[in-house]
């Protein structure tokens, strides 16, 4: 039976704490603005280190900036289990997505330490580095770093729309630490994660708590066009190799692929022109597609699709074009760059993991939880290919996220912290059974 099951987070403290943190990027629509590396990323990355002094944890900042503050165990020469997720959010995100498991985290801490708890493994709150990929893409870069998906070099040189490194914004900022950024060099027992869920699911069901199983296949794309540039007034419709209509009419087709294949999503949610006129037709199109399935078989399946459909719209622009400007002509709008950017196949968490989130969920909820797969990606998805990983989800208003209206009732944020806990002491029960026998 573990230990210390009836312990619970301070509920008053945990929202003061969200109150506090928030500070550093807040918006005036009641949001969040703290994108990777930028200067209230450093403030609050700073504030953290001190909660976590403050509690006994030794910090360590490794290459890719990740946090790790530890609260030492009685065996300490076994790797830390630990609880992670992200401080940075959207450009215009809220206050809940990924910050919630952060501090979530920080309250176990504070709820161990207020409770002289001591457990047999060294426990760490984990703050993973550029996790939401808005500033420096991909996603979940750092813990990606950690779990061997991308080099050091390949996560270093990632930059922003201005040219600025990640490498350079970590030094910039001082969180380019030297401690090796890789498990094997830094390694832990276990990874935990509170997240948002950032769907409708757990609302439907009026459920506070989903143990989450895994995460879905996931493939990001790149896609360039290129045109002509043309007089919006002079040049007769029929005559335009129109780069941001072919792009338009290649949305409507990636929608129509994934509608087309059940458990199948594709969207476009970022496109770039040039030259921005509104007098001259673009004349080069960038945009990127997000594509994700339930399974790595449907999502190999939409990629074939999705290029194939992507094709047959530029081969009709060039027929079309063809046919009136004659095989002079420039030949309608071609496709210079089609390139996967991103790939991450289906994960499937640690079954011992998640079934210690379900007896912890079982104790705190009664039973009132749902078993979940995550159409988002998340630091867990990289942690898996190290640790044993798994994730609980807690309710958030309508779904909504990656928005100033994100939000999570107090109630809903205190069940998953509780929830937390208690895998925390399983797992942690569980490893000195095992060290032990």
């Amino acid at each position: 039976m573990p230990h210390n099951l009836g312990i619970r987070v301070a509920s008053s403290r945990l929202a003061s704490t969200f109150d506090e943190s928030c500070s550093w990027g807040s918006t005036p629509d009641g949001g969040m603005n703290r994108l990777s590396l930028n200067n209230d990323d450093k403030r609050v990355r700073e504030w953290l280190i001190e909660q976590c002094k403050q509690l006994g944890c030794s910090v360590k900042v490794d290459q890719m900036g990740n946090i790790f503050a530890i609260r030492p165990g009685k065996n300490n020469s076994i790797p830390p289990i630990g609880m992670g997720s992200h401080l940075d959010t959207q450009p215009a995100g809220g206050k809940y997505d990924g910050i919630v498991g952060v501090l979530s985290a920080l309250e176990v801490l504070r709820t161990l330490h207020d409770n002289q708890v001591e457990t047999y493994a060294p426990v760490a709150l984990i703050d993973w580095t550029n996790e939401e990929g808005a500033r420096f893409p991909p996603a979940m870069l750092s813990s990606g770093v950690w779990g061997g998906a991308f080099t050091l070099e390949h996560g270093h040189s990632r930059s922003d729309a201005s040219g600025n490194t990640v490498k350079s914004e970590l030094e910039r900022i001082g969180f380019l630490g030297d401690v090796p950024c890789s498990y094997e060099a830094n390694p832990l027992s276990a990874h935990f994660e509170i997240h948002i869920e950032q769907g409708p699911a757990l609302e439907a069901e009026n459920l506070r708590i989903g143990v989450v199983t895994g995460v879905q296949a996931m493939n990001w794309y790149n896609i360039v066009l290129r045109g002509r540039e043309q007089h919006c007034g002079t040049t007769p419709m029929n005559m335009r190799a129109d780069t941001l209509l072919c792009a338009a009419k290649m949305i409507q087709s990636i929608n129509q692929q994934s509608l087309a294949l059940p458990g199948a999503r594709a969207s476009v949610a970022v496109i770039n022109s040039s030259p921005q006129s509104i007098n001259t037709l673009s004349g080069r199109v960038q945009f990127n597609i997000g594509a994700r399935a339930s399974s790595d078989a449907l999502l190999a399946t939409l990629d074939v699709n999705l290029e194939k459909a992507c094709k047959e719209v530029v081969e009709d622009s060039v027929r079309l074009d063809e046919s009136i400007m004659g095989k002079s002509g420039e030949g309608g709008v071609k496709m210079e760059v089609w390139e996967k950017i991103w790939e991450c196949p289906k994960t499937v968490f640690d079954e011992r993991a998640v079934s210690m989130v379900r007896e912890s969920a079982r104790e705190v909820e009664g039973g009132r939880f749902k078993d979940m797969v995550s159409g988002a990606g998340h630091d867990s998805v990289y942690t898996a290919r190290k640790v044993p990983t798994a994730m609980i989800f807690i309710r958030c208003k309508a779904g909504i996220s990656h928005n100033p209206a994100e939000f999570s009732k107090q109630e809903d944020i205190d069940a998953g912290a509780n929830v937390l806990l208690g895998a925390l002491l399983r797992y942690d029960d569980y490893l000195k059974e095992k060290t032990a026998a």
